[in-house]
């Protein structure tokens, strides 16, 4: 009897064992991959012309799964292979063709690494030209504004004929005690196509308007088409039932915006709703025109954006070899 006793001990220790080693394993397959995170900035001495750099190839060898590439912002994530924790030595490597490369050691940790590269100002103009200035740089953009045109306005009036001082006897329409008999009339007006009425009122005119209702308002808040219903529990009364006419309208309107420039970057926001971007510079005495598309290509310089928690966009662009602000 003790024999099977320590058997059946022996087998359950086993079991238990075996689920702990199982929920381990079902644990480790399930922990997310580090991921490393920080920001590339041009390194100098003055913090506001620390610029982000875009574009920095940021890398960890055969720790993680791909490189990674810095945004408009500078920021970048590096997502490390599952097998790697914290504490692990890495050796991160940071390149880009404009700037001094960079290799740091150190250990995977949850720090937010902030790495500063040092410009080639050796890089020489293209066909070894003079490096072309740009001056009283400013950004031009449009913003759609909704508004409102007011054609006219819009008059009708309605009677509600009706006998004074009969008893109502429960049939319906009443006076709102129930004791006179009442009768209902109701207005519309249409705005016309592409129109909307605002500010519409009704009210009685003439008449008993003492014993008259507004009996619902189908009108107050506008529209292409509003209509007015009401009572009246006494003799023949008249009402006035009008509004004003607008058109909706959309314009643009256009806004200008001058940039910020810290040694070699150039930073301006600009509103969500902002269209049609383009940049205006002068060069050589002329003033030219650069458009940026989507895509924000510049023959001069390299640009991105980045969008702000309030929808705004955040530009920043730096000049390509052979190019600089004045």
């Amino acid at each position: 009897m003790k024999r099977l006793y320590k058997v059946e001990a022996w087998v359950v220790l086993v079991a238990v064992v075996l689920a702990a080693g199982i929920l381990a394993a079902i644990h480790w397959q399930r922990q997310k991959p580090i991921s490393i995170r920080g920001a590339v900035l041009v390194q100098d001495a003055d913090p506001r012309k620390q610029q982000p750099i875009v574009g920095v190839i940021v890398s960890a060898g055969d720790l993680a799964i791909s490189d990674a590439k810095s945004d408009s912002s500078g920021f970048f994530v590096l997502t490390l292979r599952k097998l790697i924790r914290r504490r692990h030595a890495i050796t991160l490597s940071f390149r880009d063709s404009q700037y001094g490369p960079l290799v740091l050691n150190d250990f995977v940790s949850d720090k937010l690494f902030v790495v500063h590269l040092v410009p080639l100002s050796n890089t020489p103009a293209p066909n070894n030209q003079p490096e072309v200035k740009l001056t009283n740089v400013r950004v031009r953009y449009t913003v759609k504004a909704k508004t409102e045109l007011n054609i006219g306005s819009a008059v009708k009036t309605f009677e509600i004929e009706n006998k004074g001082n009969v008893p109502c006897q429960g049939q319906h329409p009443c006076s709102p005690d129930g004791k006179w008999k009442a009768a209902l009339a109701s207005a519309t007006l249409d705005a016309g196509a592409g129109n909307e009425f605002r500010d519409a009122r009704a009210s009685c005119i003439a008449g008993p308007c003492p014993f008259t209702k507004i009996e619902a308002d189908y009108f107050s808040r506008g529209g292409q088409v509003i209509t007015v219903l009401a009572r009246n529990w006494s003799d023949t009364a008249t009402f006035l039932f009008e509004a004003e006419v607008f058109r909706p309208m959309i314009s643009q309107s256009e806004h200008w915006s001058y940039p910020v420039i810290f040694g070699e970057g150039l930073s301006f926001t600009l509103p969500s709703a902002a269209e049609s971007v383009s940049i205006e510079a002068d060069l050589d005495g002329q003033t030219i025109i650069f458009p940026l598309g989507p895509s924000l290509i510049l023959s001069w310089a390299t640009c991105g954006a980045s969008v702000n928690p309030d929808r705004g966009r955040v530009f920043r662009c730096t000049p390509k070899p052979g190019y600089g602000f004045q």
